[in-house]
């Protein structure tokens, strides 16, 4: 983190203006999207909070602001209030999943029903930021959230799951019930002539588990060649082995070389973050800054949930999972997970009560799902207030683009009044705007300077040092 005299941490950005559009990810329009964004070289918590209450979010270090009345699919920031949340009918039916298949280890059938993912900002990252000379920035901490679990009635103790307002849990175990193992033979009476399988052939396998079987035993075959008899068991196959869900880790091992562009952008998107590990007296325990939550299935990450903790909320960045679990609503369950974590937290930190769920995109159906959070609120594109949901829906019904606040004289508190006073970064000096554009020598760059805090807003211009080379 950036620190001057007295130890301060200062956030440093490098703004890239936004003129350009973008292929959109919700309605896949070519060049409809736009939106202003700065690649955050380092960021404190406090000033994230104030850049997301005024629209802009994070992708990896990569922050951006959607241009709302211009872009094809507006996206208004939505919050929801942890405290007063109840689940909803279908939110309870997700629990209600998530707890039989850990309980007897049953699979629904079918697809996933939930929500899906947010699109990646496809403009994320569009420029390689600057070298900002002899600071070094370092990536914040990825800490695995540790609780303890939950009770839930008629359950062992490794069973338990979480109820919606209970303290949430990195680890979930799964333990199959032994009177009802795959490929196991029933007590059902003898088939009659003509009707049900043969009873003198083998059960019907599918092709998928046969190709597991096939590829289990080769690779046993190979360790044995290799006399690995610690690894290689001697016991046979049998259906209940074959069908086991192939772990998380062995697709992120096997997918890709180091030096492949793709592994580097998953962790610019996922893994980077200009959010830097910090503590307060009146903080939660585990601090604040971006965190990775795990979740656990013996022992395996089959989901992992990218949050950050801010000083009043837990922000969602992204959550991804295991493909084989889709059908258990995952991307739900976690909202839930972290709704209850955002409670948890609170009992630490009175002031940290909401949960913000990113953007919210009424133009696009997929993604209206995260109204159904409430009570929430959506944030005013004008004057940055917050407004209930109920009463943004009309409005958004009949145009992409709303204002929310109904108070015709309502305005930005935290409007734009000196760019002046605006701080900058130029040759490792830290200096008012005013300061710097007199000693700057040739074009002037205040039209540019002028655009970043009119969206920062005047106190964070105040705090955050704009980069000029």
């Amino acid at each position: 983190m950036l620190k001057m005299a007295g130890s301060k941490s200062y956030t440093m950005v490098e703004y890239f203006g936004g003129d350009s559009g973008y292929r959109c990810g919700y309605c896949k329009n070519d060049e409809g999207n736009f939106s202003h964004g700065m690649w955050s070289h380092t960021m404190t918590v406090q000033d994230y909070q104030d850049l997301i209450d005024r629209g802009w979010r994070r992708s990896g270090k990569y922050v951006y602001k959607p241009k709302m009345n211009k872009t094809c699919c507006p996206q208004y920031t939505i919050r929801c209030h942890a405290l007063k949340f109840q689940p909803s009918k279908s939110h309870k039916k997700v629990l209600k999943k998530i707890s039989k298949f850990i309980s007897k280890g049953e699979l629904p059938k079918g697809t996933d029903d939930g929500e899906p993912m947010d699109s990646v900002c496809d403009q994320a990252g569009p420029r390689e930021p600057s070298s900002v000379g002899p600071f070094k920035v370092q990536r914040a901490a990825i800490t695995d959230i540790q609780n303890e679990l939950p009770e839930r009635p008629a359950t062992t103790q490794a069973e338990k799951a979480e109820a919606a307002d209970g303290p949430p849990t990195d680890c979930v175990t799964l333990r199959k019930d032994p009177e009802h193992v795959a490929g196991e033979p029933t007590t059902a009476g003898a088939p009659r002539a003509g009707m049900g399988a043969d009873p003198g052939r083998p059960p019907c396998r599918k092709a998928k588990d046969l190709r597991k079987e096939r590829r289990l035993q080769k690779e046993q075959n190979r360790q044995q060649s290799e006399g690995d008899a610690s690894i290689v068991s001697p016991t046979p196959l049998n259906p209940a082995q074959t069908t086991q869900p192939k772990p998380l880790e062995d697709f992120i091992n096997e997918s890709l070389p180091d030096n492949s562009p793709h592994r580097l952008e998953f962790r610019r998107f996922l893994c980077d973050s200009p959010l830097e590990d910090e503590h307060s007296p009146d903080g939660p325990e585990v601090g604040y800054g971006s965190f990775h939550q795990q979740y656990l299935l013996d022992g395996r990450i089959v989901a992992v949930g990218v949050i950050d903790i801010l000083p009043t909320c837990v922000s969602s960045v992204y959550f991804y999972y295991h493909p084989d679990f889709a059908s258990l609503s995952l991307g739900s369950y976690s909202a839930l997970r972290e709704i209850a974590f955002t409670r948890q937290l609170q009992k630490q930190s009175p002031k940290l009560s909401f949960y913000y769920l990113g953007f919210y995109i009424h133009s696009c159906p997929k993604m209206r799902y995260k109204g159904q959070y409430r009570p929430s609120d959506l944030l005013c594109p004008e004057t940055y207030a917050w407004v209930s949901i109920e009463q943004c829906i009309p409005q958004l019904e009949n145009s992409r683009y709303a204002r929310f606040n109904q108070d015709p004289e309502a305005e930005d508190s935290r409007v734009l009044k000196e760019v002046g006073r605006a701080l900058v970064l130029h040759r490792r000096t830290v200096m008012p705007y005013a300061t710097y554009s007199r000693k700057r020598k040739g074009s002037s760059d205040e039209a540019e300077v002028q655009q970043y805090a009119d969206l920062v807003g005047q106190d964070c211009a105040e705090r955050i040092l704009l980069y000029r080379a």
